[in-house]
């Protein structure tokens, strides 16, 4: 690496360090209910953009918004109908709004925006509300007769699907044994059975072809009336062709802007993907998109990731407008620039390694609007394509959300989480001080190298480990970043400053996959969603498998456990095992081998511990999830309707948000 490049990681390091005990008088806690906190982020430097780059941010926004319906029906087929009856009872409300019944409703509401549905955003289980039936019952039958359901029959539906805990009771069930397409309530497949579903699929695929599109990927499965399946397809003219009409609406408007002619090439392909639903259309914009580099504004928009499918096929809708940090992505570039180091050292089969990494791009970025799936919980790193055969000949492109976790630090400041589970005060310290750097360093080495590395071997299925196959590959990115952030390698290029600093992340990880992320569980639960189960599944292997040699330990301490860590450097040569393994069944497609892993150490949760868990947790009042409100952004135009400038702002709050997105966004009925 150059000199300069050295010098600029150094830097980044240092204002790391300074980023993570410097405090901010910014109200970052917007709302608190259930088991959620609500929070708002910064768009710092937004301010400094052109104004050509500020209305190019303005219309992708105003595409992303325009897409939230979707998500909405995907996630479930009563979910627009029952967000409107809602809203409209919690509008028209006129009895006393401090009222048991009243207050239950608020919450309820509050849950299901949270969730883009009836159904909890992490555990998929269906929201039970605490109102009485007659209560929404009697609410119902005082509405305007515009603002009722429709008739009597749909109005008994959709009670029933809001009351009653066994209808329609988990959004997707990744149950062993079951079928997963009938046990899950996601609006993604009508009338047909997981294996009808593996089986349409399988016949459609073909094994010689090296560059497959992603089957299944903006299309929703059903029977006609022959009882044949068909696949109604996401674009103009077909399903969602109202939203998708207003998305492309805006990211017409937003080209006129944009920066260069590769980008208004991208944005060309995105909407000649919505209007046709060609998959190979996709796959060409998500070419010119990873090959596009210059750009300082880029977006998602589109039917992206595939955890809101029991198989792991159909797309979600999400968006994220966002625009480079000039100065922190030198931390990434960095990394990226030795992609091929680190692939070359990877502690798998050479079988399984990339000869040639191609085209490795990582950012730090900020995020200046969440959408779809990406809201009101969001990711704090993002690596895409996920098409397996685009990484490899185009490569991939990692981007962290800084301003993103910048508020989860922020807002998390003195909430006593570390006190009371953190097993000492010398661990308390280094995890005051290289916590939120490692824990960036993580995500930035899990997305900007993680889901880039190994490959397949040749005629292997990309979908082979099936239902499973989302918890492997987070499994597989993780054990990549926790395996390198140990290394010398990045004391070398100058984003760590510390050889001991990757402990407070080890430290942190450990806990959490053993301990801590259970107060995400209710009791008598299995964990079941993908990040949860890939934590559990490293934490839990390492653990047992460390055992002999005393390398982690569960120590108890008046009454309380905690975990210790003996031997740090036999810990990463266990993350370093693991990943070998992981990426072998990757390749392969060894999906029994997959299979038993994921049963054996991420489902089951030890009751006791449990919930000693839950109980400490209650005593610190902490919420378990946390997600966010946008900015809002207002076009400022001259006497002339010239647009001279697009301003921000920081003050709108969680329900006017959500009422004013319904009112301005509802394209779908």
């Amino acid at each position: 690496m150059t000199l300069k490049t050295f010098m600029a990681a150094t830097a980044v390091a240092a204002t790391l360090n300074a980023m993570a005990t410097e405090k901010s008088d910014f109200n970052y806690v917007v709302d608190r209910f259930a088991d959620i906190e609500v929070l708002r982020y910064q768009v710092p430097d937004f301010e400094n953009l052109s104004l050509n780059q500020k209305q190019l941010v303005y219309h992708l926004t105003e595409a992303a918004l325009a897409g939230r319906d979707i998500l909405w029906d995907q996630n479930g087929k009563y979910n627009l109908a029952i967000r409107r009856l809602i809203e409209n009872i919690y509008r028209n409300y006129d009895g006393d709004r401090n009222s048991a019944d009243f207050k239950a409703l608020e919450k309820y509401l509050k849950q299901i925006w949270f969730a883009n549905g009836i159904h909890h955003h992490y555990s998929m289980d269906k929201f039970i509300p605490e109102f009485s039936t007659q209560f929404l019952v009697e609410q119902i039958f005082k509405l305007p007769a515009d603002q009722r359901p429709a008739d009597v029959p749909t109005t008994q539906t959709l009670i029933s699907v809001i009351t009653d805990p066994t209808v329609m009771a988990k959004r997707v069930n990744q149950a062993e044994g079951q079928d997963l397409i009938v046990t899950s309530a996601c609006n993604l497949y009508e009338g047909v059975t997981q294996p009808e579903v593996e089986a349409y699929y399988a016949a459609l695929k073909d094994t010689t072809d090296l560059t497959p599109i992603s089957y299944g990927l903006n299309t929703r499965l059903v029977k006609d009336a022959a009882g044949n399946l068909v696949e109604q397809v996401y674009k103009v003219g077909g399903l969602y062709s109202a939203a998708i009409e207003r998305i492309v609406s805006e990211l017409t408007k937003a080209r006129q802007f944009a920066e260069n002619d590769a980008q208004a090439n991208i944005i060309d392909k995105l909407i000649e993907y919505y209007t046709t639903g060609e998959l190979k259309t996709f796959d060409d914009y998500s070419i010119a998109w990873v090959e596009d580099n210059d750009s300082r504004v880029d977006f998602i928009n589109g039917f992206i990731e595939s955890y809101g499918d029991p198989l792991g096929m159909t797309g979600s809708w999400e968006s994220i407008v966002n625009f480079k940090d000039l100065e922190a992505s030198h931390r990434t570039e960095a990394i990226s620039a030795e992609a091929q180091w680190f692939e070359d050292r990877s502690p798998v089969d050479p079988r399984f390694r990339k000869p040639h990494v191609k085209g490795v791009s990582a950012k730090v970025i900020t995020a200046a609007i969440l959408a779809g799936d990406a809201y009101p919980a969001t990711p704090i790193g993002i690596n895409l394509p996920n098409a397996n055969w685009i990484r490899a000949a185009h490569g991939s492109k990692s981007v962290t959300l800084e301003n993103i976790t910048r508020a989860y630090d922020e807002a998390s400041h003195g909430n006593g989480f570390n006190e009371e589970f953190v097993i000492d005060q010398p661990t308390r310290d280094l995890l005051d001080k290289y916590l939120f750097i490692t824990d960036n360093l993580h995500t930035d080495l899990h997305e900007c190298l993680g889901h880039g590395s190994g490959q397949l071997l040749p005629g292997v299925d990309p979908d082979a480990l099936k239902a499973h196959g989302s918890t492997l590959e987070e499994t597989r990115a993780d054990l990549f970043a926790l395996y390198y952030l140990a290394d010398p390698k990045l004391i070398e290029i100058g984003v760590l400053d510390n050889p001991e600093a990757y402990k407070a992340e080890y430290y942190k990880y450990m806990l959490n996959g053993l301990m801590t992320q259970l107060m995400r569980i209710e009791p008598g639960k299995d964990v079941e969603e993908a990040h949860m189960r890939n934590r559990k599944l490293i934490a839990e292997w390492v653990y047992e498998h460390g055992r002999d040699n005393n390398v982690v330990e569960m120590v108890k301490i008046d009454g309380k456990t905690f975990v210790k860590i003996n031997d740090y450097e036999a810990l990463r040569q266990l993350f370093g095992q693991l990943l070998g393994e992981i990426q072998r069944i990757k390749s392969e497609g060894d999906y029994e081998a997959g299979r038993d892993l994921v049963e054996k150490y991420a489902v089951k949760v030890d009751p006791t511990l449990h919930r000693e868990v839950l109980d400490r947790y209650a005593k610190l009042d902490i919420a378990p999830y946390k997600g966010f409100v946008n900015p809002v952004y207002t076009l400022v135009t001259d006497d002339n309707g010239n647009v001279t400038d697009v301003t921000i702002s920081y003050t709108e709050d969680y329900i006017p948000q959500m009422l004013r997105y319904s009112a301005d966004y509802s394209t779908l009925r």
